[in-house]
């Protein structure tokens, strides 16, 4: 099944998708809106698009498994995505995604505005591989 995945941000979402035989999470970009209803709507054009039957949102957790304020935001906005996709979504932890994302950008060189542009679609990839590879 083709699943979609969100890192969700104030200013800048990032969205990844996996392929049909699930093995893949690949980057499909940083969408840049602040108004929840419209990115909602945005990433619900992007699941169809994509022909995805899953959405999974990231859920930043405190490292001791409680969750703050971004918890709450998360869970709302990935209420509201659900009722404006009519595709399944759920949560999955996203502890320490931003942190590898940085990681792995730093690795491979990317630094500055690019780095910027691109580490929310990376962390939306990590969210994305983490919740298929637990799956297996």
């Amino acid at each position: 099944m083709v699943i979609l995945a969100v890192d969700y941000g104030d200013a800048r979402t990032g969205v990844a998708v996996c392929d049909r035989n699930e093995i893949l999470a690949s980057p499909v970009g940083v969408i840049a809106e602040k108004d929840a209803e419209k990115l909602a709507r945005r990433i619900a054009e992007t699941a169809q698009t994509h022909h995805a039957e899953r959405i999974v949102v990231g859920l930043p957790r405190n490292m001791d498994g409680s969750e703050g304020f971004r918890a709450e935001a998360c869970r709302a906005f990935a209420s509201l995505l659900a009722e404006t996709s009519g595709v399944e979504t759920v949560l999955r932890d996203e502890r320490l995604t931003t942190v590898s994302a940085h990681r792995a950008l730093s690795d491979a060189g990317v630094f500055g505005k690019k780095r910027r542009q691109s580490v929310d679609a990376v962390s939306a990839v990590m969210i994305l591989q983490d919740y298929i590879d637990a799956k297996l």
